[in-house]
This record gives structure tokens, sequence and C-alpha cells, in this order.
């Protein structure tokens, strides 16, 4: 009888893609899927450990599992992910309940972890976390019609409030061929939207073919039948060059909307947190992307409270939101990282931190809603996602909406899940649109 398995995937998109990684080799050695971990063989939870929200729900889910393996209802439970690494001295004595653990070099283990714990074994695996990435096929799990496509892993940055570089090791480009072979497989799959990801994409290739090579690759990908969209994230602001902006610009299928995380916009800070370049730098970049790219929709990453920001150098950070308006924000209160400089420097309290956050977003409250505004009356391109029965609409996103963490579009047709159709925009409503899809 094949043994059965639940997996929890926590934390980023890039921690995703190796959860899809894990799914593919479980499933080749036969053992299969099941919904919940109540009842299964085992369950491997794969953490995040960036902040201290996604420690507490990963020990929170690691906990719960402990819970059902007391009652009978659990065969045994792995570990993997960024948690797993970051504290891979401690976990187990900490929590005993864990079974096995893989690091963040050892996803390719886990069948060998699998069969290990399936016969009462224990088991931990750290391999190299600064080696050449495994190129392991995947099972998709999001869609229908998109998909993530990671470019690299790892981060040589090393801002100072960040702990990735630490977990996930030096930063390493895959190789272009393997990144255009997994496209084209997805695109024969029905993929029509890409997104491009890794915890930096402008500095891909700058590892293995000495110069960035963002620009180049997007090239041979929009060559790709059956892509429509690629979708660009993660691309850090001192790192743009002027083929790269042309290509953004004069490239038809790279949508235009930039995820360009800027963290603050006080010089002071930026040097503080070990980020390159300078205020003025990041407002000269976004005026001259604006100037270049018709329509482009920027989204940015924001940390309130961090070390050297008091009342002006926070009144500052918004002073630059009421004048860029910034369409897409996701904003968070500082959280000191155990192990970076950051951790070390004199800060706000949380709740301090916390006020300032929800100061912003009260900011970009009335920009986002004016920007979803301006698509009244006008036609735009939406990919299908699903059907909602609540509403009794179509459900999709314009090329202004990254899934989960942008809004969505609720539209009346008879499109396709996974399909790409016009859409007339008929009303907007905290962040959502409305339309009906022309014939």
């Amino acid at each position: 009888m094949n043994k059965t398995f639940a997996l929890i995937s926590l934390g980023c998109a890039k921690n995703l893609i190796n959860s899809e990684q894990m799914l593919y080799l479980l499933d080749e050695a036969g053992y299969s899927l099941v919904p919940s971990p109540d009842g299964a063989d085992l369950v491997i939870i794969n953490t995040c450990g960036f902040i201290d929200d996604a420690k507490s729900e990963a020990i929170d889910t690691i906990l719960e599992a402990a819970e059902l393996k007391k009652a009978g209802k659990l065969g045994a439970i792995i570990v993997t992910g960024c948690l797993a690494e970051r504290y891979k001295d401690s976990i187990i004595d900490e929590l005993p309940e864990i079974d096995a653990i893989l690091g963040v070099g050892s996803y390719a283990d886990i069948v060998e972890a699998a069969d290990a714990v399936c016969i009462g074994s224990k088991l931990d695996l750290f391999r190299d976390k600064n080696a050449d990435i495994d190129e392991i096929p995947r099972v998709i799990t999001t869609g229908p019609g998109w998909a993530y496509l990671k470019i690299a892993e790892g981060c040589n940055n090393y801002c100072a409030f960040c702990a990735i570089p630490y977990i996930r090791g030096r930063y390493r480009s895959r190789k272009m061929e393997d990144i255009l072979d997994e496209a084209a497989e997805l695109a024969a799959s029905g993929v029509k939207e890409l997104i491009v990801i890794a915890q930096d994409i402008t500095r891909y290739g700058t590892d293995i073919y000495s110069r960035r090579s963002l620009a180049k690759l997007c090239r041979e990908l929009s060559k790709i039948e059956g892509i429509e969209w690629i979708r660009l994230h993660y691309l850090y602001p001192e790192a743009f060059d002027e083929e790269l902006i042309n290509e953004i610009a004069e490239n038809e299928k790279i949508v235009k909307y930039l995820d360009i995380p800027i963290q603050h916009i006080n010089n002071s800070i930026l040097k503080k947190m070990n980020r390159r370049g300078t205020g003025d730098d990041i407002r000269a970049l976004f005026t001259k992307l604006r100037e270049r790219i018709p329509g482009l929709v920027l989204r940015t990453s924001l940390i309130t409270g961090l070390p050297g920001e008091g009342e002006d150098e926070f009144e500052e950070l918004c002073a630059f939101l009421r004048e860029y308006r910034i369409e897409r924000a996701g904003v968070f209160p500082f959280s000191p990282e155990e192990g970076t400089p950051a951790a070390e420097m004199e800060h706000v309290d949380g709740d301090e931190a916390r006020r300032r956050a929800d100061l912003i977003m009260q900011i970009q409250a009335p920009i986002m809603d004016d920007f979803c505004s301006s698509f009244i009356g006008k036609t735009t391109k939406v990919l299908c996602e699903y059907y909602d029965d609540e509403s009794e609409c179509l459900v999709g996103r314009s090329y202004a909406d990254s899934p989960d963490i942008d809004g969505a579009v609720f539209f009346k047709g008879n499109c396709a899940e996974g399909e790409m159709t016009d859409v007339i925009i008929t009303g907007a409503e905290d962040g959502y649109l409305t339309g009906e899809q022309l014939c």
C-alpha cells in the first residue's frame, strides 16, 4: 500500500517552488498526496523563517502536527525550509516531535527523508546551501494559466535588516537554457503568464555570465509560443540599466508592472541599512520609468520603524508617497532579526512601528482607489482564474494585479479558466474591479 503524505507550504513564492519540487519527487517515488495531515503517514512542513510572524506561524503549524501525532492520527513530521535552516542547531531539541529536518540545500533528499521516517528512523540533512541549484521538475500548484518561474537562488545584497543571505546562501543564477526549457514546458501545459521571481532578479547572470542578463532572458522568454505575459518581481532600484529599461518598455509581453522594493526613501536610513543608492536615485529612477513606460504600475515594499527613523524621516517617507503616488505598496513594521546588524541598532518600539505602518496605508488607500477608478470605462485584458459562486462572476487579474497581493477583476462572461479575454470595466471598489467580457 502506498504511503500517504500531506504538504504544508508556508512563506513566499520561492518557497512554494521548492514545495512543488518535493511534490514531484514524492509522486515519482510512489507516495500519495492527501489534503490533510489528519490520517496521513507523514506531513512535510516547508517553513518560512524570515520575520517573527512567519516564524510563529511555522512553529504553530509544527505544534498542531505534533498534537495529531500524539493522538495517533499522524505518522511522522518532516520540517524543511528557512526555519529549519536558520535554527538547525536547536530546532530538534526544542521540538522533539519532529522526525526529520532538511535544510534549504536538501530539498532533493525528500524521498530519503520520507523513507526513513516511515520506518521509524530520525534524520537530519543540511547540504551546502551555496551549492549549484538542483534542477528538479515541479508539480504546478498555482494557476490556472499562470506559474512562478524562479531564475536564481540566494542573495548577495546583505541589507542590514534581512536574514535571507544567511539562510539561503550566496546568489546563484540558474542557467538560461534550463530556465527556457522549464518555461517552454509550462507554456505547453497551458501557462500564459510567467511570474519571474528570485530574491533579486536584476542581478540575474552576474555570477555565471559576468553581466546582468535579465533583459536577454526576457527577450528569449517572449519568443516562447503561448506565453502572453511576463511579470517581473523583486527588481532592485540600483541595478536597473538602460538595456533593461528599454526591454521592459519595448517588449509587449512584459507586463507594465514592476515590483521594486525600496524599503525607505531617507538617505541616512538607506545607508545605515546597507542599501545601495540614495533617495534621490530612487526618485530619479521612478521618474524615468514612468516617462519611458506609459501605463506603468509600480509596486514597492516599505518598512516603518527602521533604525534611524524618527518623525522627520518618517514624514519624508510619507511626503514621497503622496508625491509619487505608487499604485501598489506593501508596508511592514520593522522586525529585528537576530543575527542581522539592524537587530543591534536602536529603533522605535513595535507599537510605534505598527502605528506608522497604519499611517502609511491610510496614505496609500486613496491613491490605490484613484488608480482603480481610472480603469472605469476602459477595456483591459484579464486572465480568468475561477468562477465565484457568491458573486456569480468570473474572477481574474489584469496586468495591474499580481496574484495574492493585489486586487482582482470580477466580470460577467463565458471565458474559460486559464484563458485571457478583454473586459470593459464598469466599477471599482476596495481595490477590486467589476466589468463585462467583450464578445
